[in-house]
């Protein structure tokens, strides 16, 4: 999603506080930034057992039928043995703890080294991870021993090239630059810096982390010990491990019938030579007589966009047909602004009659974005495709994912896994209807995971289900921009860092309005409610945000959503300071919901409007249930928010005392606390 090019001014009643300098240092990532949380919740219990199998860092019980459904088991560095330092938990931003999942991860240093027991029978890896910058930017790489059961020793390269980034949006690879955007306001003075200002670099250092597959050339048995040790002498001063997958990887699907190899085009499988000729020859072929186009094993260099349309486009599996390509520098920028173009698959302009009936399916898209530059369109998916399907593809190192720039209609984004994005995970933009994702996996993208946005024409009767969003760096897990009759329901979304929260409402970006029904249903967020680097508060695990127009023409409903140990609040209600006077945020209906530790309050109001609550329960709940400042006129009459309250609506637990919506606080009475403390709950436990 593209952030605003202007900084938006604080809501808040108080003024901005005094000036400092920010000190950061590369070398010193593992604990940079300035505190932004109280403490920290505890870790909650992973499964009974060893070794210790998690989701989203929690219990498996905790989260049950939520989420994707994925092929591999997720264990947490935190939990394995080591001879590293565990870093963490923090949900301090800018610190590499706070984008680990479960907001921990272990560092080694030369020499030191993580085992993980196999909780199954696997002949794959997946290592999430972080290694130094350059100085000068631009990353490093260095080795990682992986070995099992003390067997002969693989190599795993690590890279630092397509992470760090650093200093205001839209971000560089520089960490010795300066303010990019002297003009706006920021948190570490307070203040639009003087020419007295100094930042020391480099500023706001952020997307850490990386991830790499493996084939262990065996199945090992569950049991089996799988160690990662940083090698005495790698280039990396520090090595630091998040987690491990891993993944019993079936064999290459076989060449189906009635299809053509791009080998027989003279793709080359090796990657050395350039195999985009032989992609569009066999596409063209494969229209003409009716067949699907065949990616077998191996590795295709592809560094163009592949306008795919009425074609069927089938590998061998994502760990086997992969197409990469380098991100390839135009001559002259293209007439939609990009600069660059790389690998990607893309339907047709909306402009010139879209695409229609594509299916991709069952191979990997690896591309070769290092930088945000929101123009470029080097995503791995993009254009416009009606009645297609994309499945079972993994996607990484591309701008976006999916984006999707309709009109169109009826696409089908299913158990994907897209990992490791400068921007958006997916998106459908402008005018995508009837369109679903769901299952799949969406992680450490560098903005918002998952995103609907209805720019300039609405999109309607889409629906986000049943995926997982983990550790977005910037911006939301899942982001609703306008639209009509939208469902967003059964993911699971986890560790957000700054700037969003799990699940978002936004009447902003230009969008069209809400209209009709926007449903979230039966979604759980964990550690969410984040750090609001613009306002300087905290966020809510949920929130709805009116800035361009008012939220107050749709039904919209919460029910059955679990929000667990948030940061902050649980759901939060905001409008903009110089447009509080302007919108409202009416029609919110939560019934049925769990609020299961948070930092601050179970519900934040900064705006005009109402919302009703039915039997949301809530405990160990870290300030008061409900901080009213609706729209910070304070007027005798009370809030100009109000909180109608249908019953049912308990509390219990640490910091708890009383219902959380007592009487005291209704209909209206103001209760703002502009910034209050927070008070990290316990870890989540069953209810």
């Amino acid at each position: 999603m593209t952030r605003s090019s202007t900084p938006v001014p604080l809501p808040a009643a108080s003024p901005p506080r005094g000036r400092r300098a920010l000190a950061i240092t590369a070398a010193a990532a593992v604990a940079l930034g300035a505190a932004i949380v109280g403490p920290v919740a505890a870790q909650a219990a992973p499964a009974a057992g060893d070794p210790a199998v998690t989701r989203a860092a929690l219990d498996p019980a905790l989260v049950m039928g939520r989420g994707a459904d994925v092929p591999f088991m997720e264990q947490e560095a935190e939990h394995a043995t080591t001879s590293g330092e565990v870093i963490g938990p923090d949900r301090t931003a800018y610190t590499l703890p706070a984008e680990a999942s479960g907001r921990s991860a272990v560092r080694l240093d030369p020499g030191e080294y993580v085992e993980f027991t196999l909780p199954a029978a696997a002949n794959a890896i997946t290592v999430r991870y972080s290694i130094p910058d350059a100085p000068d930017g631009g990353g490093i790489r260095s080795p990682l021993e992986v070995t099992v059961d003390g067997g002969d020793p693989q190599t795993m390269e690590l890279t630092s090239e397509y992470s760090w980034l650093y200093n205001q949006y839209p971000f560089t690879n520089d960490p010795n630059a300066q303010l990019l955007h002297p003009d706006w306001w920021i948190t570490e003075c307070g203040c639009v810096p003087g020419e007295d200002y100094v930042v020391e670099t480099p500023f706001r250092p952020m997307h850490f982390y990386d991830e790499q597959r493996m084939l262990l050339g065996a199945t090992h048995p569950a049991g089996s010990v799988v160690r990662l040790t940083a090698p005495v002498g790698a280039d990396a001063a520090w090595t630091v491990i998040d987690l491990l997958d891993s993944e019993l990887v079936a064999p290459p699907l076989p060449q189906p019938d009635e299809s053509v190899s791009v080998t027989k085009f003279g793709a080359d499988p090796t990657g050395v030579r350039d195999a985009a000729p032989a992609f569009r020859t066999a596409i063209k072929w494969a229209k003409r007589h009716d067949v699907d186009v065949f990616i077998p094993a191996g590795e295709f260099r592809v560094s163009e966009h592949l306008i795919v349309d009425d074609v069927t486009i089938v590998g061998a599996g994502n760990w086997h047909s992969i197409v990469f390509g380098e991100e390839v520098a135009l001559k002259e920028p293209a007439a939609d602004g990009s600069v660059h173009t790389g690998v990607g698959f893309y339907g047709k302009d909306a402009a010139d009659g879209g695409s229609a009936n594509v299916h991709l399916s069952d191979f990997a898209i690896r591309g070769d974005v290092r930088e945000r530059i929101d123009t470029d369109q080097v995503n791995g998916i993009g254009g416009a495709m009606s009645d297609s399907t994309i499945e079972r593809l993994h996607i990484e190192h591309t701008k976006v994912g999916l984006w999707f720039d309709g009109p169109m209609d009826g696409v089908v984004v299913r158990d994907n896994v897209i990992v490791d994005q400068i921007a958006d995970g997916l998106n459908f933009h402008t005018g995508v209807v009837n369109s679903v994702a769901e299952g799949n996996f969406v992680r450490n993208t560098g903005d918002d995971g998952l995103a609907m946005w209805a720019q300039g024409d609405t999109n309607a009767g889409n629906a986000f289900t049943g995926n997982t969003v983990q550790s977005p760096s910037l911006a939301n897990g899942i982001a609703i921009y306008g639209g009509e009759d939208i469902t967003v329901s059964g993911n699971l979304v986890a560790d957000p860092v700054r700037e969003g929260s799990a699940l978002h409402a936004g009447a902003r970006f230009g969008a069209e309005p809400f209209t009709g029904t926007l449903a979230f249903t039966d979604n759980t967020t964990v550690r969410a409610g984040t750090y609001e680097l613009n306002w300087n508060i905290g966020l809510g695990a949920i929130w709805f945000y009116a800035l361009d127009r008012s939220i107050d023409q749709a039904d919209v409903r919460v029910t059955g959503d679990h929000y667990l140990d948030s940061t902050y609040n649980a759901i939060m209600l905001v409008s903009d300071w110089p447009v509080r006077n302007e919108v409202s945020i009416s029609g919110v209906h939560l019934a049925d919901v769990r609020v299961d530790g948070t930092g601050t309050s179970v519900v934040s109001a900064r705006v005009a409007g109402s919302a009703s609550f039915e039997n949301v329960d809530a405990r160990n709940v870290g300030a008061v249930g409900v901080n009213n400042c609706g729209s910070f006129n304070f007027p005798p009459s009370g809030s100009e928010f109000s909180l109608i309250d249908l019953g049912g609506n308990d509390s219990s637990g640490v910091n708890t005392t009383g219902p959380w919506m007592a009487p005291w606080v209704l209909p209206n009475t103001i209760t703002c606390d502009d910034r209050p403390p927070v008070v990290a709950p316990p870890a989540p436990s069953a209810w």
